[in-house]
């Protein structure tokens, strides 16, 4: 109970988005199964830049790396996922996901390549009674602070599909958007990293602010 009402006092602080400490932190998730979890170094430090400007929050450039299974997981209201390959979660690193998600947390799995089929698994484990939905056009996530009249932004190439949002939501609240055959966090990162156009980069930073903003304000 302790773990819910913090996490819950943390979303009323940040959605007034007038924090005067500056001390709110994305998390990234460190996961087990052997993939990149520490992918896109400087993705987050620069979507927390971004979204310190255009939604007048005050969040820490520097995130917090935390696992699955601890309880600080509780402590921030926006936790990032990504990766190449395999994703494993224990019985116990699951259920703890699943009830910070169940308490107001916001989940974003970022597919750098490779990892779908992995991902895909873990959340069954995770919420075994849901499924991954696609994310219509016209919901809030694609029309919060930027409007993306035709979803999820291209990013890089990968298989060359069609880039999708997938969501998998609980009482109408999306917990977890799952960004496929995009590659939001590439384009978050340091210009000379992918050598990403600037308008590609904004794109991928718009869409990361509405994924925040909706994370912040959707409880």
């Amino acid at each position: 109970m302790k773990k819910v009402l913090g996490l819950l006092l943390l979303f009323f602080v940040c959605s007034s988005f007038d924090s005067n400490k500056g001390d709110l932190q994305f998390a990234l998730l460190k996961y087990k199964g052997g993939g990149d979890w520490y992918s896109n170094p400087t993705a987050l430090k620069n979507l927390a830049h971004f979204c310190n400007e255009y939604l007048g929050t005050k969040i820490d450039p520097q995130h917090a790396t935390v696992e699955v299974g601890s309880a600080e997981l509780f402590n921030h209201p926006f936790v990032h996922m990504t990766g190449h390959g395999n994703v494993m979660f224990s019985d116990s690193e699951a259920e703890n996901l699943r009830n910070y998600l169940l308490s107001g947390g916001f989940l974003h799995i970022d597919d750098n390549y490779g990892m779908d089929p992995y991902v895909r698994l873990a959340l069954k484990k995770v919420f075994p009674e849901q499924e991954l939905i696609e994310i219509p056009f016209n919901h809030e996530i694609y029309n919060a602070k930027f409007s993306f009249k035709n979803g999820l932004p291209k990013i890089h190439k990968h298989d060359d599909k069609p880039a999708q949002g997938f969501g998998i939501l609980i009482e109408g609240r999306v917990v977890c958007f799952y960004s496929y055959e995009c590659d939001l966090g590439d384009g978050w990162e340091d210009q000379e990293v992918h050598k990403d156009p600037q308008d590609i980069r904004l794109k991928a930073l718009k869409m990361g602010a509405n994924l925040v903003e909706y994370a912040f304000t959707a409880i």
